[in-house]
């Protein structure tokens, strides 16, 4: 069943704010040096911005791994993300699951601190993708 226009703009408008909710948390946890919980938010603000973008472009996807397909695939491919930014979601998203699922495994502020700013920057393309929050 589609989503008529107003529940899509609704649905966008929580999931990028979400982004933005988790993306503090983040920053929050990183200033706590709690640097696996940082990873784990700052991946789950990259995802709540894509799956705002693939709802504003009527794209779906069933899981994490296939949220990622789809953004690489429509818009990595297209030039609208680059090869870096797809590398950049890949790897918070095995930071993620290596710090939920691994036993023995905690992140370092040497590698979680520096993807912070890119993080957010990521962020703000995905959101300049999105069109039905700002058109009416």
């Amino acid at each position: 069943m589609a989503l008529e226009i107003d529940d899509k703009r609704a649905i966008i408008a929580y999931r990028l704010e979400k982004a933005d909710a988790v993306m503090t948390e983040a920053k929050d946890n990183a200033m706590l040096k709690h640097w696996t919980l940082t990873a784990n938010r700052l991946y789950y603000a990259v995802f709540h911005a894509a799956t705002a973008l693939l709802i504003d472009k009527s794209l779906t996807a069933k899981s994490h791994a296939g949220v990622i397909r789809v953004l690489c695939k429509e818009f990595v491919l297209s030039g609208m993300l680059s090869k870096a930014d797809a590398r950049l979601i890949s790897r918070l998203q095995n930071m993620r699951n290596s710090g939920d699922y691994d036993d023995l495994f905690d992140w370092t502020e040497e590698d979680v601190a520096p993807l912070i700013e890119p993080t957010e920057q990521l962020i703000l393309k995905i959101r300049s993708l999105i069109t039905l929050v700002t058109e009416k």
